[in-house]
């Protein structure tokens, strides 16, 4: 995992732990530093204002760079909320690297702030690392390749047949950046199965004799 913990691990670190919610949106996050890293995580959907974001699909411009690109609406409305508590933590100069995770609704935030992070720490490009477990689909439109670039080390897990992984449909616009990762080949588990926790601990978790992913 490129300077990281094993995916399994990261997922853990995900799962488990206490995070901060924010009145505006219910937006969920929690940072960890560890010497000069950073680790921001985000929180799965866990109330009716996350699944209503999540819902809320309609593209809307993401104008904070200089060239106009298209992002999941609802997603990036809660990721305007948790950002001015972040940025601060992401502009330290101290830092080296800069770790992101998150599981389902908190994959899409934690895509949003990988490109933010990069943006905003040209310095730091190649030691920002982003995870995003059973990820939806957040970027709309045409990804040019300044665009892209942004999302080289960002990296989407997609296990077996995660409905959410597919959703919006790519038949509406929208795409997956980045690198795809896909995890448990041959489990037999439904779509919706598939996005669970548990389909992913057990996918990722490195079986006797065997790396990690």
């Amino acid at each position: 995992m490129n300077g990281t913990e094993s995916l399994y691990s990261l997922f853990c670190r995900t799962l488990q732990g206490s995070y901060i919610e924010l009145a505006e949106e219910k937006a969920s996050y929690r940072a960890e530093r560890r010497g000069d890293v950073l680790y921001l995580f985000f929180e799965k959907s866990n109330g009716a204002a996350d699944w209503r974001n999540n819902l809320d699909f309609p593209a809307k411009p993401y104008r904070e760079t200089e060239e106009r690109w298209y992002v999941h609406r609802g997603f990036l409305r809660v990721f305007k909320a948790i950002e001015p508590q972040i940025a601060p933590m992401i502009c330290d100069k101290k830092l080296r690297r800069i770790v992101l995770s998150g599981y389902s609704h908190g994959a899409a935030l934690a895509l949003l702030c990988h490109e933010y992070c990069v943006f905003h720490r040209p310095d730091l490009a190649r030691q920002i690392f982003g995870f995003g477990f059973g990820c939806p689909r957040v970027v709309f439109g045409k990804c040019g390749k300044k665009l892209a670039a942004r999302f080289e080390n960002f990296s989407v897990i997609r296990c077996g047949k995660d409905l959410v992984t597919h959703l919006p449909p790519a038949l509406f616009g929208y795409r997956h950046v980045g690198r795809m990762i896909k995890v448990g080949k041959g489990l037999r588990r439904g779509p919706v199965a598939a996005h669970r926790p548990e389909s992913y601990l057990s996918a990722l978790k490195p079986q006797k004799g065997e790396k990690d992913p």
